[in-house]
């Protein structure tokens, strides 16, 4: 896989089952590119380690006068730097392809995964992890992927050279052989401690970012209410947890890399104390002596890669948890044993109903549903478009379930807004970039949706927009008023143009003039297709072909808005916004009504109407 080639067309199936498991799904995910950077590796390192040999035999050529051994040494000399330079050049290039690569599969992964479960992800893992994940995570991960072929590459290098080293001069040899492992393994009982102090940092780290994450998110509430300075402080202090956390985890790794550094310098000293003394007896040639003491210097080069494949998974395991733990997220199925129907070939359509809570919207009908909890709400509107965040009856769509459709044919049937719905940075042709039936233009959908002071107001943002399709859109619409994103939200939704279209407070933000408007463009724009809105705005209830009360998880009243307002005291309670002392007092006065219809007195407002008019007639 080269990096022209991304993304992938299938990342695949990761396993989920831990950060570790993660990890190494990944690495056997990437066999290719990594025997690609051991061979490459192993070219570039060998080529480095016999370097000292090849100036060992020019020294002894030299000091034996041997024109032709010195020649000799000359040619492999040269031969080693070639291969030394075109190893590194390509070491570094699959390296930072498998790094890359590595790094886009989890992020595909992730998109996929957020695609799969939408608004609920953020139910189930914090936003600010989830932003996480997929950056500072990602690298990391990326990081460990990619050095594990170089780490491999540079033991097997050790294990050749020691091996050489015996061979070529065993007195020496065997003393650096047994040397080497020791400095390999010289740092692992700091590791754990290592590991544990670099978790803690990427704890506090993530949950700087959440913060973070979460204070931008509502950065306009809180300068409302004057919450800025709070905040910041938080934050503060979540950082400076980061930094104090980050400087722990910096001093054992420096006290790692301080002892790989010190205990070569004393192998070094012993061989060359050693050598000395095996030279002074003549058992060892001046060559021999300068060709071993340089493989040592040499060596201190590829065991810097042990160090840095402990630092690598120290760093990436627990970025791999985090990841692994978002990607074993799955979508709510039906509960076991419900009975389900056969799935046609064919888009279903048809009356949408939701078993849970006896709520049904009639096909080609615009139904309205007052839900007096907003949470409830939200969770309902997503069940009805078949991807709930917790397990239960599936909602039907024309007999069918929602969820043993494939995911992009239940979201082609039925389409959800929530009420926070997110807009893109791009342009407004960019933003109307959506799947859509084809039967609704954007201006069409756009006038329904009441924007066009929100175009004005775009092509004033812009400076070369003469066109409002061209009008920039700054990141999440933070430019725009709480009521300009929503309506363009609302006529991405129009313009889709679903069998289904199921709005959460399309208009909590817009005044009442415009959402009279709204109210009666949706209407007649979506004449023929079924649409559902949660909604407790009187303009919106009167213009609903049928209105239906949700309380305590089921459906309570079903009517026409005037009916209800006037029959219903929850629904008047949550219409009207009434307080518990007002619905009592209305409660009692609807009894009374009914007590002197009951025995054929008239009401007080009846009298009081006859006397008005007794005395404008006279």
């Amino acid at each position: 896989m080269q990096i022209q080639d991304l993304p992938y067309a299938d990342p695949g199936v990761p396993d989920a089952r831990s950060g570790p498991r993660f990890l190494w799904w990944l690495f056997r995910n990437q066999l290719g590119g990594q025997f690609k950077s051991l061979a490459w590796g192993l070219l570039h390192f060998l080529s480095v380690s016999a370097l000292p040999f090849c100036v060992g035999v020019a020294v002894q050529a030299v000091v034996d006068h041997s024109g032709r051994r010195l020649a000799l040494a000359g040619g492999l000399l040269a031969l080693c730097c070639v291969g030394n330079a075109v190893g590194d050049t390509f070491l570094h290039r699959t390296a930072v392809t498998n790094w890359i690569t590595a790094a886009a599969r989890v992020q595909q992964l992730l998109a996929r995964k957020a695609a799969n479960l939408g608004s609920a992800l953020t139910r189930r893992v914090a936003a600010g992890e989830v932003v996480a994940v997929s950056t500072g995570d990602v690298e990391k991960i990326g990081w460990f992927v990619e050095a594990w072929s170089r780490f491999t590459a540079a033991a097997v290098t050790i294990v050749v050279v020691c091996v050489g080293l015996v061979v070529y001069q065993p007195a020496l040899g065997v003393v650096v052989a047994v040397g080497l492992p020791v400095l390999a393994l010289s740092v692992l009982p700091l590791l754990p401690r290592a590991t544990r102090r670099a978790d803690f940092q990427r704890e506090k780290a993530g949950r700087a970012t959440e913060l973070a994450s979460d204070t931008v998110a509502g950065l306009r509430v809180l300068r409302g209410i004057g919450g800025e300075e709070l905040f910041l402080d938080r934050y503060r202090r979540a950082s400076q947890e980061v930094r104090h956390a980050a400087v722990r985890s910096a001093r054992m790794w420096s006290l790692i890399a301080a002892i790989q550094v010190l205990l070569p310098g004393l192998l070094l000293i012993a061989v060359v104390w050693y050598g000395v003394h095996l030279a002074r007896q003549g058992r060892v040639e001046i060559g021999e002596l300068v060709a071993v003491y340089s493989s040592v210097m040499i060596l201190t080069y590829p065991l810097r890669h042990f160090e840095e494949i402990a630092m690598a998974y120290s760093f990436s395991r627990p970025s791999a948890t985090r990841a692994a733990r978002v990607l074993s997220l799955e979508r709510a199925t039906p509960a076991d044993g419900v009975a389900t129907a056969e799935v046609p070939g064919d888009m279903p359509s048809g009356d949408l109903y939701d078993p849970a809570t006896g709520l049904l919207a009639p096909s080609g009908r615009l139904t309205a549903v007052v839900c007096g909890d907003p949470d409830a709400a939200g969770l309902l509107a997503e069940r009805l478009g078949g991807h709930p965040s917790e397990e239960g009856i599936s909602v039907l769509l024309g007999g069918v379930p929602l969820d043993e459709l494939p995911l992009d044919s239940a979201r082609t049937a039925v389409l959800v807004q929530d009420k926070d719905p997110v807009l893109l940075s791009g342009s407004l042709r960019e933003l109307l970039d959506v799947p859509a039936s084809g039967d609704v233009g954007a201006v069409e959908a756009l006038a329904a949706a009441q924007c066009a002071d929100v175009l004005s107001a775009l092509v004033q943002g812009s400076l070369d927009a003469e066109d409002p399709m061209d009008a920039r859109i700054t990141e999440r619409g933070r430019s725009l008023s709480g009521g300009q994103r929503q309506r363009l939200a609302l006529a991405r939704s129009l313009f889709t143009d679903p069998e289904v279209l199921v709005l959460d407070e399309p208009t909590s933000a817009v005044d009442s003039h415009t959402e009279a408007r709204i109210a009666d463009g949706v209407r007649d724009l979506r004449t023929g297709r079924t649409t559902v809105v949660f909604t407790s705005s009187p303009l919106l209830l009167d213009r609903a072909d049928r209105v239906v009360l949700v309380h305590d998880g089921e459906v309570a009243a079903v009517g026409v808005h005037r009916e209800l307002v006037h029959k219903e005291p929850r629904y008047r309670a949550v219409v009207t916004r009434e307080t518990d002392d007002e619905a009592a007092l209305n409660h009692a006065r609807h009894e009374n009504d009914v007590r002197h219809e009951k025995d054929g007195v008239p009401h007080e407002h009846d009298v009081l109407h006859a006397l008005e008019e007794i005395e404008e007639s006279a």
